[in-house]
């Protein structure tokens, strides 16, 4: 593939730029720490379970058949459950884990070294699927606000990656041609389909790519200094 020159970049944050799931891991180790209702039920236990049901409900969330308080509700609720802990627990469990989630945010490997080489050659924004006030807090706490010129989150739009109005407005905002605008991301439906549909070009961060993702991906890499020298940043 040749190397591109986009007019614009727009950066994922989760798990792209941040290390979401670690953050994820660690917070739900504290909370494995915090109750003694977890003495006899290993962390593995309380992981596995805990990733399959949020991941459920984060999809009925994105179709919108469940708000975010219910969401919130039932992640912890019906993980306890499952554990054959008490239900009861999940309001002080969803408290406890945003408390020590937000103590674990940090950089993905190579990241804050390549974001701030690529925007000094180029325009940068962020669009990032999530909750505004825990998405909000993270851009305060890492200084995007001051590092990008557009910040996109699902939230305060209406709708979730990779539905395509959240690429349209985040066309509208910096007025170029859509094929012009490079997006990148990690997630094949969220990023690599949502932008490919919205005629955008992608350039897709993981470390085990398909052939859906390769064949639609502009640029595949798994290190970011590939992405630096594709795009001669």
């Amino acid at each position: 593939m040749s190397d591109l020159k986009p007019k614009f970049i727009y950066f994922d944050l989760d798990d792209t730029l941040l290390n979401h799931k670690k953050a994820e891991q660690n917070g739900l180790k504290d909370v494995h720490k915090h109750f003694e209702e977890f003495n006899d039920i290993s962390l593995d236990s309380l992981i596995a379970t805990y990733h399959t049901i949020n991941k459920g409900l984060w999809e009925e969330y994105g179709r919108g058949e469940i708000d975010r308080h219910i969401l919130h509700r039932r992640r912890f609720e019906e993980t306890f459950i499952e554990l054959g802990i008490s239900a009861a627990l999940y309001e002080e469990a969803g408290k406890v884990y945003m408390n020590y989630y937000r103590n674990h945010w940090e950089w993905i490997s190579g990241a804050e070294e390549a974001f701030d080489r690529i925007r000094e050659t180029y325009n940068v924004g962020i669009i990032t699927n999530g909750f505004a006030e825990t998405q909000w807090m993270k851009i305060k706490q890492f200084g995007f606000e001051e590092m990008v010129s557009q910040i996109v989150i699902s939230e305060e739009i209406g709708v979730m990656k990779p539905h395509h109005k959240i690429f349209d407005h985040s066309t509208e905002l910096v007025g170029i041609e859509r094929s012009d605008i490079l997006y990148v991301g990690d997630s094949l439906t969220s990023d690599v389909e949502g932008g490919k549909a919205a005629g955008w070009k992608v350039a897709w961060y993981t470390s085990n790519p398909d052939k859906k993702g390769r064949e639609l991906a502009d640029i595949v890499f798994n290190d970011f200094e590939e992405l630096i020298d594709r795009i001669k940043a």
